[in-house]
């Protein structure tokens, strides 16, 4: 097992994960996302590999803070596979961006995970995450 990270060639097994988020239908577009990702130095996409395997996936972002000394990391995608959850990947992987996000001078961490995924709220929970509630977003287009 090893946390490393992503290529472009992993695009077919995150868009699988992916898919278990509900985010279905990703794989025509991945390829391309994972290749921007990939060159932006204030992102970091890890995989966790087993036998060859990606079996999680974290997307990371840097964002550096104007009025405030410390910045923050965001994860913006985060998934185990669901059939090895509540196994200890979820934890290694938050924890080894954690580690990430400080040597990055970033004082915290955050995330935004919508409110049906329960599991995942008691997962952040443990690992130290207190909700921060009032998120506002504005569609810039339609979804069909």
């Amino acid at each position: 097992m090893v946390i490393r990270k992503a290529n472009v060639e992993d695009y077919k097994q995150i868009s699988l994960l992916l898919n278990q988020l509900d985010y279905t239908d990703t794989e025509p577009f991945i390829k391309e996302k994972v290749e921007r990702l990939l060159m932006d130095p204030n992102e970091e996409l890890l995989v966790f590999e087993e036998e060859k395997s990606v079996i999680a996936l974290i997307s990371v972002h840097f964002i550096p803070q104007l009025a405030v000394k410390g910045d923050f990391a965001r994860i913006s995608y985060f998934a185990v596979d669901k059939n090895i959850r509540s196994k200890g990947i979820g934890r290694k992987i938050e924890e080894y961006c954690t580690d990430l996000a400080i040597q990055r001078n970033c004082d915290r961490m955050e995330v935004h995970c919508h409110s049906k995924r329960k599991d995942a709220h008691r997962f952040y929970m443990r690992q130290g995450y207190t909700e921060s509630p009032k998120y506002f977003i504005k569609m810039l287009t339609q979804s069909n």
